[in-house]
C-alpha cells in the first residue's frame, strides 16, 4: 500500500507541473479543426469519476489488501479528432503500457506533450486525484473549444496486471452547441501488455504485444480470469463518469489541487453500489482414484477427492461433493 501511494504522489507532482506547461505552451488557435463543431466559444466542464468496484458487484478475487481495490489518478486530454491517447483494437503506446501496468505517468504525459507540439492536436491536459478505495469519487474541471472538442482519459485499475477504464474521443460538441451533460458507464480494458489473469498476478509480459481489448464476463474465456462470470451476459459497470457543462456565470478555475471525495456515492449511485453479482463455487478437477482399500476376499472401496478453488458468494451455486467412492476388489490378494 505504501509503494502504490508513493508512486501516485510522485506522479501527481509531475502531472501538475506539466499541466501548467502544456496549457501555457499550446497555441491558442492551433492548426486543424473539427468540421462537426461550429460552436463559437469555449466551454467549461466539471468531470466526476465514480468508482463502482465493490465486493458485492465483483466478488471474484476482490483485492482486500496488498494493496486493496483502488483507482489511480485520472489523466485527461482535450484534443482534436486526429489524436488518440488510447484506442480499442489498437496497440497501446509505451506511455499507456507504463501507466496501466505500474501507474507511472511520465512517459504518457511526454507523449501527450509531443503530440501537442508536433501536430497541434492537444489543447489541454488535466488530472484528478486517486480514489483510495474501489468505490468513491474524484473530480476536476477542464476546458474545450470548437477545434479541440474531444475528451479522452484513462484510469488504472489498482491492483491489476495492465487493466484500466477510460474514454476515447468523446465529442462534447453537437453542431453549434455544447452538450449540457453526459454520463457514461465504464468497463474494464486490457492494455495487451501483460498476461496476468487476476488482480494480483505477477508481472508476465505479453510477447508479442496484443491490442487493447475490452474485458467481458466471458473474455478472456478462462475460469482463472478475475472478471470471468459465465452466468452473466454483461459485466456490471465498474465505474462511471459524469460531465456537466459549467454555466457562463459560474467562476471557472483550473484547480491546483482538485477536490476528491471517497465517500459512498449518494442518490442513484447507492442502488448501483448494492449490485449483487452471483459467484458460483469453483472446484478443482478430480484427483486420480486411490488404492483399493478392503480385506482380502471382500469388496473394497476406492476414493478420489477435489478441493475448492472459490467459495460461492451472493447466492451463487453451492459447492458440489468433494469426495467420491466406488467399489473395487483388493489387488494382490493372497
Amino acid at each position: 500500500m505504501e509503494k502504490v501511494t508513493s508512486v501516485c504522489v510522485s506522479c501527481m507532482l509531475h502531472w501538475f507541473t506539466l499541466m501548467l506547461t502544456l496549457l501555457g505552451g499550446v497555441p491558442a488557435l492551433p492548426v486543424g479543426s473539427n468540421p462537426e463543431c461550429s460552436a463559437g466559444s469555449t466551454a467549461k466542464y466539471s468531470l466526476t469519476f465514480t468508482g463502482k468496484w465493490s465486493q458485492t458487484a465483483f466478488p471474484k478475487h476482490y483485492p482486500l489488501y496488498r494493496p486493496p481495490a483502488q483507482w489511480s489518478p485520472l489523466i485527461g486530454v482535450t484534443h482534436s479528432s486526429d489524436y488518440h491517447i488510447w484506442q480499442r483494437d489498437e496497440y497501446a503506446s509505451n506511455g499507456v503500457r507504463e501507466f496501466s501496468e505500474k501507474g507511472e505517468a511520465w512517459t504518457l504525459i511526454k507523449e501527450v506533450e509531443a503530440a501537442g507540439e508536433r501536430i497541434q492536436s492537444v489543447y489541454g491536459l488535466f488530472s484528478t486525484p486517486a480514489v483510495t478505495g474501489g468505490t468513491g469519487q474524484t473530480t476536476s474541471e477542464f476546458e474545450v473549444f470548437a477545434r479541440h472538442s474531444f475528451l479522452s482519459f484513462i484510469v488504472r485499475i489498482v491492483p491489476s496486471p495492465d487493466w484500466f477504464v477510460g474514454v476515447d474521443s468523446l465529442n462534447l460538441c453537437e453542431g453549434e452547441n455544447w452538450k449540457e451533460s453526459v454520463t457514461l458507464d465504464l468497463y474494464p480494458y486490457d492494455a495487451g501488455t501483460d498476461s496476468g489473469f487476476t488482480f494480483s498476478s505477477p508481472n508476465f509480459e505479453t510477447i508479442p504485444q496484443d491490442k487493447v481489448t475490452q474485458i467481458t464476463s466471458s473474455l478472456p474465456n478462462h475460469p482463472a480470469n478475475a472478471f470471468f462470470y459465465p452466468r452473466l451476459k454483461h459485466l456490471p459497470p465498474i465505474a462511471k463518469v459524469t460531465l456537466t457543462k459549467i454555466k457562463n456565470n459560474q467562476i471557472f478555475n483550473l484547480p491546483i489541487e482538485p477536490t476528491q471525495s471517497n465517500q459512498i456515492p449518494t442518490g442513484n449511485d447507492i442502488e448501483d453500489a448494492l449490485i449483487n453479482t452471483p459467484l458460483d463455487c469453483e472446484v478443482s478437477v478430480w484427483s486420480p482414484w486411490g488404492l483399493c482399500q478392503g480385506k482380502c476376499g471382500d469388496k473394497g472401496v476406492r476414493h478420489r477427492t477435489r478441493f475448492i478453488h472459490m467459495q460461492p458468494a451472493n447466492s451463487g451455486a453451492a459447492c458440489p461433493l468433494l469426495e467420491e467412492e466406488k467399489p473395487c476388489v483388493p489387488d494382490n490378494c493372497v
